[in-house]
């Protein structure tokens, strides 16, 4: 090849690579033109040029966070919108973006918070892929559509919240505010599973109130519920964090002792008892609880209940006002 060839090779590369970055900038001026088309339910595309770190968008992306077009930059990078993510957010989102460069998943897809001009959060939902490489197969440009997904993730959080109640709600007696009967036989079903596994014991406490229907027929129903409110609170500020306390129905009650042994779920049962004996209720009310203890010995929760209920119809037998153990 002579030199003439050379230099005419030389300035066809030349105009080649002229003529390329041309159709870029054509395709890049066109991508601006799309976005400015208002995309319905969401903030509109993406396009990040890579060889160049030039995002262009639909500026709804921003201006959804409170900032004017004025405020927007004439060029942005990629980091114009990561400088933006929640801290807690940052890495998985530059974790997921670099997974998808490398080819390790096929479609850029997350959530993140993004912070607003005024300092909150919110939420995005992002995702893109990679629609060009090079000739040597790296990234070149990568197109997404982003939407503010803000108000479905309160509504979300609204909803977790209510369900949390309606779950608290369903295991919850709705006047003493401690478990009801079935909260309690599932507690009661799990401990007996733990104990099982880790070949441990546990024990409870089955209590009745005694003569509780002179209670109502006296001094009417409403003294009647302030009573058990009383007497539930006693049992809460008198048992420890890892029990529990419930009103397994009617004027019966029932504490639930993980990891204790008889003699130790009797100690705090007596306890109580005599906090109750001792206290002024409403309406000068008056009250006694009879008890029965009894130790898990490893057969069925059934039989552990009947054989409390055995023992606290002996505390009655025996004069009420009493705890009776094996």
């Amino acid at each position: 090849m002579n030199d003439n060839e050379k230099r005419i090779k030389a300035l066809e590369e030349k105009l080649l690579e002229i003529m390329t970055i041309n159709q870029q900038l054509i395709e890049e001026k066109q991508q601006d033109t799309n976005l400015n088309y208002s995309w319905t339910g969401n903030l509109g595309k993406w396009y990040w040029y890579v060889p160049t770190n030039k995002v262009t968008f639909n500026h709804l992306k921003i201006t959804a966070l409170g900032y004017s077009e004025s405020e927007i930059p004439e060029e942005v990078t990629y980091q114009y919108f990561t400088d933006k993510l929640h801290p807690d957010d940052y890495e998985q989102c530059m974790q997921i973006m670099r997974d998808h460069l490398n080819g390790k998943i096929p479609v850029y897809d997350v959530e993140y918070r993004i912070k607003a001009k005024d300092g909150s959060y919110r939420y995005y939902y992002d995702r893109g892929k990679i629609t060009k490489y090079d000739k040597d197969n790296n990234p070149v440009l990568l197109a997404g559509i982003v939407f503010d997904i803000t108000e479905k993730k309160k509504l979300e959080e609204q909803l977790a919240e209510q369900n949390k109640l309606l779950y608290t709600l369903s295991f919850t007696d709705g006047l003493t505010k401690v478990k009801n009967h079935r909260a309690l036989i599932k507690i009661l079903e799990d401990t007996a599973i733990d104990a099982n596994n880790n070949n441990e014991t546990f024990s409870i406490a089955l209590f009745d109130l005694d003569n509780f229907k002179k209670v109502n027929d006296t001094k009417g129903h409403v003294c009647g519920d302030m009573v058990l409110e009383n007497i539930a609170k006693i049992m809460m500020e008198s048992v420890r964090k890892s029990d529990t306390v419930g009103r397994y129905g009617g004027e019966e009650f029932m504490i639930i002792f993980p990891n204790t042994k008889k003699e130790d779920a009797f100690k705090i049962t007596e306890s109580i008892r005599g906090k109750i004996e001792k206290y002024r209720f409403p309406c000068d009310v008056l009250a006694t609880i009879s008890a029965g203890v009894c130790e898990y010995d490893g057969t069925s929760t059934i039989e552990l209940i009947r054989k409390a209920d055995t023992l606290l119809y002996k505390a009655k037998d025996n004069g009420r006002n009493r705890v009776e153990s094996l």
